[in-house]
Parts: C-alpha cells; sequence; structure tokens
C-alpha cells in the first residue's frame, strides 16, 4: 500500500471524527436552547438528519452566535455548581443539615427506635 494511500486514510478519518463531533455539537445545542419550542427543534434535528451538511450549515450561519453563548453560559453554571459544591464539602454540615437530623432523630425518639440515652447521645454527636 503506498504511502499516499495510508495519508489520505488518515485525514478522511480525521474528516470523519471532526463531522461527527460537529453533528454532536450542533445537535446538542438544539436540545439545550431555551428560546426554541419542540416543532422548532424537531424542524431543525429533521433539517439535520435529512440534508446533513446544509442543515448544519444552516444551523451554525443562524444560529451561531446564539450557539457561541449557549455555550458560554452553561461553562459558567457548571462552574458556579462546582464552586458551590467545593463551598458546601469544605465549611461542613450546615445549619439546616444539623437541624435536619436533629428533627430526624426526634422523630425516631418519638416512635419508641430509640430511647433517651440513644437520642442524647446521638444529638450530642451531631451538635458536637
Amino acid at each position: 500500500m503506498p504511502l499516499f494511500d495510508v495519508l489520505w486514510s488518515i485525514f478522511v478519518f480525521f474528516l470523519l471524527i471532526a463531522w461527527i463531533w460537529v453533528l454532536i455539537g450542533v445537535i446538542s445545542d438544539v436540545f439545550r436552547s431555551d428560546d426554541l419550542n419542540g416543532l422548532a427543534k424537531g424542524l431543525w434535528v429533521l433539517a439535520i438528519i435529512v440534508v446533513p451538511w446544509l442543515g448544519v450549515l444552516a444551523y451554525l450561519i443562524i444560529r451561531g452566535q446564539g450557539m457561541a453563548e449557549r455555550n458560554a453560559k452553561a461553562a459558567a453554571d457548571a462552574e458556579k455548581l462546582r464552586r458551590e459544591y467545593i463551598r458546601e464539602v469544605v465549611a461542613g454540615p450546615s445549619e439546616a443539615s444539623t437541624a435536619d437530623e436533629l428533627t430526624k432523630l426526634a422523630n425516631l425518639k418519638e416512635k419508641g427506635v430509640l430511647t433517651d440515652a440513644e437520642f442524647e447521645a446521638q444529638k450530642a454527636k451531631i451538635l458536637g
């Protein structure tokens, strides 16, 4: 097999992977868009499936700017959730979760599952 055929095969494989990446990106953006209703989303997906090159090109031309904005917003939202999670983990249990635990303990005591001594021991453990 000549070297040119190998290089051509690698190039075609690269184009196939790039095309699949573009399709996934465009279709995920269609479903992520809050400004499109169900009918519009269905029509865009249908256009992408029926005439893929033209459908993707039209989507990128018509809604390309919004696509970049939605990607930036999704990244910012993910970063915000990550930071909140880190703060929650570092700060330890919040006051609300401590109150919830005490409420659960009180309910278990009322139902007779816990004795007074067990209740007080668990309460002291939760309160520190």
